[in-house]
């Protein structure tokens, strides 16, 4: 008799590394398009450094912000804006030309009197969440503590002032003399600055942008280590987006004036107006943060024009892509142009 033939098995591919690296997405993330925002309303809002106008700077930044966000591929709705019914970034509006849904965090002008004053550190930000993530509070004061991710899981909102300190400076292995913490100089914290200097940290005391203040804190380079005080729900819950990107811990209660503030939160489905939030309750699932800066800072330069053309520093920060990425663009305002475009640095 002949022997069967025995049949070969089927070679099965093995998978390559690209493959297995490569992450299901339903859809191509919008992450880097984003910052064309915050460069349109930083272009715009930097043509008023030191004109003392503040309200026509806002007002500009915030036109130039909705215009490049009517053309952009979402169903946007505006959950953190501009506050009156005539804005274009007014709380509860939609933005967009359709596409994912999405909650939008805009702030076309963090630091609009520093830029009045023509001081440092503005800059346009934008924050977005998928659709009921990013925590919707009553406009009012917030009390927070902001770090980086050396410090996550050190600090206590509950506990003193200089019992944070020392948790910093331990997990720096550092002395609480070698901690700067950034303060917003307000009558307000006139006792929070005394306590701070009591436990022997350094203070950074700043005129505006708590938000700026608590990425700062959040990214090595700064000398910056810890960002603390009353501020508002806004930029607690903008500052809780960006630390989310960042590693980093935001923890922060309501700090109501008035009974008819906290009836106000709990009409807000907030029960209990001591609850201290923490960077997750802010800021849920994934988020998409952008940046660009208006005056120059500790962390992004402001905009530089030139002959015919702009320069921008940008901050773009994506927990769905993981990444964190520092860009800087030139910008022209012709099309037929002779200005070379130069190294960074030059």
């Amino acid at each position: 008799m002949m022997a069967k033939a025995v049949e070969e098995p089927t070679a099965v591919e093995e998978p390559t590394a690209v493959e297995e690296q490569k992450v299901p997405r339903t859809s191509l993330c919008l992450c880097e398009q984003y910052v064309r925002v915050t460069e349109g309303a930083a272009l715009t809002a930097a043509r008023w450094l030191g004109r003392a106008d503040q309200e026509a700077a806002e007002r500009d930044a915030a036109a130039a912000m909705r215009a490049l966000l009517d053309d952009f591929p979402i169903d946007g709705r505006v959950v953190i804006g501009s506050a009156g019914e005539e804005s274009p970034l007014r709380v509860g509006g939609d933005i967009g030309a359709g596409g994912d849904e999405v909650d939008l965090a805009l702030d076309p002008l963090e630091g609009r009197g520093v830029v009045a004053r023509g001081g440092n550190g503005a800059m346009s930000m934008i924050a977005v969440g998928e659709r009921g993530s990013l925590l919707n509070l009553p406009d009012m004061y917030m009390r927070k503590l902001a770090v980086g991710p050396r410090a996550r899981g050190s600090i206590d909102l509950l506990k003193p002032i200089a019992e944070n300190v020392q948790a910093i400076a331990d997990a720096f292995g550092r002395r609480p003399a070698d901690i700067t913490t950034i303060v917003l100089d307000r009558p307000r914290h006139h006792d929070l600055i005394e306590e701070i200097r009591a436990a022997g940290a350094r203070i950074k005391l700043i005129q505006d942008g708590t938000v700026t203040a608590s990425i700062s804190a959040a990214i090595r380079g700064t000398n910056d280590h810890l960002a603390v005080g009353i501020g508002g729900t806004r930029q607690a819950v903008m500052s809780a987006a960006a630390l989310r990107c960042l590693g980093g811990e935001v923890q922060a209660q309501l700090w109501p004036t008035t009974r008819g503030e906290i009836e106000q939160a709990r009409e807000a489905g907030i029960e209990d107006p001591t609850r201290v939030f923490t960077t997750e309750d802010l800021a849920p699932g994934e988020v998409i943060v952008a940046a660009t800066g208006v005056s120059n800072g500790d962390l992004l330069r402001g905009v530089r024009y030139l002959a015919d053309s702009a320069r921008t520093h940008s901050l773009v920060m994506c927990t769905r892509c993981n990444w964190v990425r520092f860009t800087d663009g030139v910008h022209f305002f012709a099309r037929e142009r002779r200005e070379e475009v130069r190294l960074l640095g030059y």
